[in-house]
């Protein structure tokens, strides 16, 4: 099988993920601003966030590719090749730890949230963010001059062996854990302040069989650590076997490594996708458009049916009586 039917079988896998990326992130951004009740500090974290992933969707097309050789190519494309992609998927993890974190900042530390440096300078943090994985990226240039004209491009002449280990078990793999154990830790908050609302429920209603809202209170706290749990097993660990994979195993050049790196890509990608429909308000502008287009039509199809029903006795002939 040549390179270019390998190449198409690749994009049968990753342009329709890229496309689902892209567009459920364009419908959540459009979500927040337009909606006015959103525009705080946190949300501007997720907005920064949903852009990274934006961009890291619109490479995704791109990046299994990344596993087979290109002619024709001086350093500078090769580098962008390689590089372009690398900072938009490290800044995309960027922006989640720091969403994650200030996340963490408010319901740790509620009252003193406002004084925190997270919230004072969320636009410092923002900014971190975007240039700390884009000094990291650029790093390869440093050894441009070890570039050999007449060889074809491929990631071992742009990203090598010890810096690819530097950022897997360096950056990736311990954000993907501080970002666990922030969301463990928010668990165990809210499992305290749970605790505390029972007891003062049972305080005022002095029975023993628990009460709807506790019930309510429990199921939604499980909700909570089972969507975390899922999201860690079903995202995180994908993407980690495979970054591993892709790290370790010489198979370069070949459909499953693409396939591999395209799907553990792809499941780390769809994480701000599902904390964004998890949470109504992100989709509220868009339910609220389609409430009033839906009552907009059934008065329309109603007016219509009226005008229907209504009898037409200006237009009955009146019978004639002969002489």
């Amino acid at each position: 099988m040549d390179s270019k039917s390998q190449k198409y079988i690749v994009s049968l896998v990753s342009k329709p993920l890229a496309a689902f990326i892209i567009l459920a992130n364009v419908f959540i951004i459009f979500g927040i601003l337009f909606n006015r009740k959103l525009h705080g500090t946190i949300n501007w974290f997720f907005l920064s966030l949903l852009i990274a992933d934006l961009l890291a969707g619109g490479a995704l097309s791109h990046v299994p590719k990344m596993s087979f050789e290109e002619a024709n190519l001086n350093y500078y494309q090769c580098l962008a090749r390689y590089a372009v992609p690398n900072f938009l998927f490290l800044s995309f993890l960027a922006n989640l730890l720091v969403m994650h974190y200030a996340k963490y900042t408010c319901i740790n530390q509620p009252l003193h949230y406002h004084q925190s440096w997270v919230y004072r300078w969320a636009g410092l943090y923002i900014c971190l963010a975007w240039v700390s994985p884009l000094t990291f990226a650029s790093m390869p240039l440093a050894w441009s001059s070890q570039w050999k004209p007449n060889e074809n491009c491929s990631a071992e002449q742009v990203l090598y062996q010890p810096y690819l280990y530097v950022e897997t078990y360096v950056f990736i793999i311990p954000i993907i854990f501080a970002i666990a154990v922030m969301g463990i830790r928010v668990l165990c908050i809210a499992r305290k302040q749970l605790k505390n609302i029972k007891k003062m429920l049972n305080s005022v209603n002095q029975s023993q069989t628990p009460s709807e809202l506790e019930q309510q209170l429990d199921l939604r706290h499980a909700k909570s650590i089972a969507s975390v749990s899922l999201i860690f097993l079903v995202c995180w660990v994908p993407y980690i076997v495979c970054l591993n994979i892709s790290l370790h195993l010489e198979i370069k050049g070949s459909i499953p490594l693409a396939i591999v790196i395209c799907i553990g890509t792809a499941s780390a990608a769809v994480i701000p996708i599902i904390l964004s429909f998890g949470n109504r308000q992100y989709t509220e502008f868009w339910s609220n458009m389609a409430m009033k287009t839906y009552t907009t039509c059934c008065r329309r199809q109603g007016g219509k049916q009226k005008q229907n029903n209504q009898p037409h006795g200006n237009n009955t002939a009146t019978p004639t009586i002969p002489d």
